[in-house]
């Protein structure tokens, strides 16, 4: 199954934060699964390693270079429909990171885990 993961959860697994639940730990371990991380996610973690926000023990390109390579992640990348979608979304969620994530969900057919609970009020499917 493809599953895309939110930025806060990205973090969280490749950090082995406790916040992040056992259910969502095996369904990212799982082989069988097709794990994404948004090009915004990516593009987030820039503006807060910018900002002093996150920092990482190597330069960021290396970070999340490595992070992709050792977790067997992929990277969902934007695409004219995506921004299209976001033209037809409510505003439940202002986040432009969020909004895009959520439209690339829609639009690629693709369920999300993210612990944000604004993700509850649009037509995507939400695991864990």
């Amino acid at each position: 199954m493809k599953i895309l993961i939110d930025t806060h959860i990205f973090l969280w697994y490749v950090t082995n934060n406790q916040k992040l639940n056992e259910s969502t730990k095996l369904i990212i371990n799982d082989r069988g699964n097709i794990i994404y991380i948004s090009q915004a996610s990516i593009w987030e973690i820039a503006i807060k390693n910018s900002v002093g926000k996150l920092t990482f023990n190597s330069s960021f390109r290396e970070f999340i270079e490595e992070q992709i390579r050792v977790n067997d992640f992929n990277i969902l990348t934007f695409n004219l429909s995506n921004f299209e979608q976001i033209t037809k979304l409510p505003f439940h969620h202002r986040n432009p990171f969020d909004r895009i994530i959520i439209a690339q969900s829609i639009i690629e057919k693709i369920p999300i885990i993210s612990y944000d609970e604004m993700f509850k009020f649009y037509d995507i499917q939400l695991l864990d």
